[in-house]
């Protein structure tokens, strides 16, 4: 036994003498990489980057990712990280430093930097423990495409058992051997296989990668294979313009249903509508005010909290200048439309006073934040809740126009006001109510415009004509055609942008919807009605 010890004590001497070479010469190599660190040239950063990698240094990942982030310092002989809470550590060590290194500055990046630190964090992660970190580091590995990661991919794929992780790491293969001259043919062609099923653009550009000298086999796959994928992405880029639209949609429908309320009942043209979207917008910014200073744990409610809110200080607002002004100018098309253009003037001039003429940010609720992918489409969860808000209020303002005693007097005002009337129905009060509710509703809108747009006191000039156009091409106070109209607008305004512009395809929309009023003037559904009708 003394003797096994001894040659057990022997070996583990000898086994250190062995690597202590091994070790200099990484931590020279290291050394070095501090040193190009701080030479203040793109092309020795990009060779600190590879020295740090292959020498597994142990700082090389947070050192690279600090690289990326322009959080890493050099200068002077010192190299340093500085940590996303401000503190600073020694990036030779990672030990915390006292303050700030003299004479460091941030470490410059270009592109072909940009494109080394992608490559060497996902060379980095392609052998983490966590397999989602592994597909991540596969993917960056993908739009890098260093062909120096090769090896290290093959050792990962082999050992791989995630199959969403191993999906990820051959695609990266793919684009590194799809690029390289020296690679059989017979995996180039199964690259392209690879990169086919892909079937996204970053694939269409690594299949373009493909060299000009490669042989009649590897052309012939590599046109079927963009050719297919041409073919798909087109059709997702149809269903994406598609989406676009709804989601445009839905914002003229918030825009303008509350429009149609006030002009089929009341046919009072408002020209200060859009300032009553404002105002809701407005009202939101204000409660989130609040609730920042205030409550900030409530933050995730303030949209909750500012719908009510808006729609009260919209409604009150409108029904003020229903009762104030446009009351006694029924009948006077003309004037009502100069003082209710005057009005808005004067609300905006009122909100720039107040709040003052620079855009105003409001936040978005962390379930109305970032976006998701259905296939190959990029949805937003903002855009998502605003269709469904949109057809939350609809669905509320039909209930009210078909199951409530207001809505049937509201519906008779706008059928024949006259016999209304005569059957004891308080027009003027109905007028009223019917207005006060449509400034609500706009209100309402400004609430959900507030996580899409810029908050200003132009906002409402942003819809005011997009508004009318729905409200004309519907049908004047029909909700279902406002609905149809809406969509059919927001929907055709996005499938003509990318052939017509954003410019010419409104145009097109609005010489459309004049020649299409001069046959039916009153829009694609119209009330019926003896007064209507007359």
């Amino acid at each position: 036994m003394p003797f096994l010890s001894s040659l057990l004590r022997s070996l583990a001497i000898v086994a250190a003498l062995l690597s202590a070479p091994a070790v200099a010469l990484a931590q020279q190599a290291a050394e070095e990489a501090f040193t190009r660190f701080g030479a203040d040239s793109y092309s020795d950063t990009a060779r600190a980057i590879d020295i740090l990698v292959q020498s597994a240094h142990p700082q090389a990942a947070p050192i690279i990712e600090a690289l990326a982030e322009g959080r890493l310092l050099a200068g002077g002989g010192t190299v340093a990280v500085r940590t996303k809470e401000g503190a600073f550590l020694d990036a030779r060590t990672g030990q915390k430093l006292a303050s700030e290194p003299a004479g460091t500055s941030p470490v410059r990046l270009n592109n072909n930097v940009r494109r080394v630190i992608q490559g060497a964090l996902g060379g980095l992660g392609l052998l983490a423990a966590d397999p989602a970190r592994r597909a991540a580091a596969a993917e960056a590995v993908f739009r890098a495409r260093d062909a120096a990661l090769l090896p290290v991919l093959e050792s990962a794929i082999a050992r791989e058992t995630d199959e969403k992780a191993k999906a990820a790491l051959r695609q990266a293969q793919a684009a590194i051997l799809i690029a390289r001259a020296d690679a059989p043919p017979f995996d180039r062609l199964a690259a392209i296989d690879v990169l086919r099923e892909r079937g996204d653009q970053d694939a269409l550009a690594a299949l373009r990668s493909l060299p000009g000298d490669a042989s009649a086999a590897l052309k012939e796959a590599q046109t079927r294979a963009i050719s297919e994928i041409e073919g798909k992405l087109a059709l997702w880029r149809a269903g994406q313009n598609l989406w676009y639209g709804l989601s445009l949609g839905s914002v003229l429908l918030l825009a303008a249903i509350g429009l149609a309320i006030t002009f089929g009942v009341m046919g009072v043209i408002n020209m200060a509508h859009g300032e009553m979207v404002m105002l809701g917008a407005y009202t939101t910014f204000v409660v989130q005010e609040l609730i920042r200073t205030r409550f900030p744990g409530l933050f995730d409610w303030s949209l909750a909290i500012a719908l009510p809110a808006a729609f009260i200080v919209a409604g009150v607002v409108g029904i003020a200048i229903e009762r104030g002004v446009i009351r006694f100018l029924y009948g006077r098309p003309l004037e009502t439309l100069l003082a209710t253009w005057g009005i808005s003037l004067i609300l905006q001039q009122a909100v720039r006073t107040a709040f003052g003429p620079t855009n105003r940010e409001v936040g978005a609720p962390s379930f109305m934040s970032g976006a998701f992918e259905l296939g190959g489409l990029a949805i937003t969860w903002n855009r998502l809740w605003i269709i469904v808000f949109a057809a939350i209020v609809f669905m509320a303002l039909l209930a009210i126009l078909k199951l409530t005693p207001m809505g049937l007097q509201m519906r008779a005002v706008t059928q024949n006001r006259r016999m209304a009337s005569a059957m004891g129905i308080r027009t003027g009060r109905i007028d009223a109510l019917t207005f006060g509710l449509g400034s609500g509703v706009a209100g309402l809108a400004g609430v959900a415009l507030s996580q899409i747009d810029n908050v200003s006191p132009n906002l409402g000039q942003s819809y005011i004509i997009d508004s009318f156009m729905v409200v004309v091409f519907g049908g004047v106070g029909n909700l279902w055609g406002t609905l149809i109209s809406a969509m059919t607008l927001g929907v055709a305004n996005k499938l003509l942008e990318p052939y017509a512009g954003a410019v010419l395809g409104k145009i097109a929309l609005l010489v459309f919807i004049i020649l299409f009023i001069q046959k039916r003037p009153r829009g694609l559904f119209a009330l019926k009605g003896r007064a209507v009708e007359a």
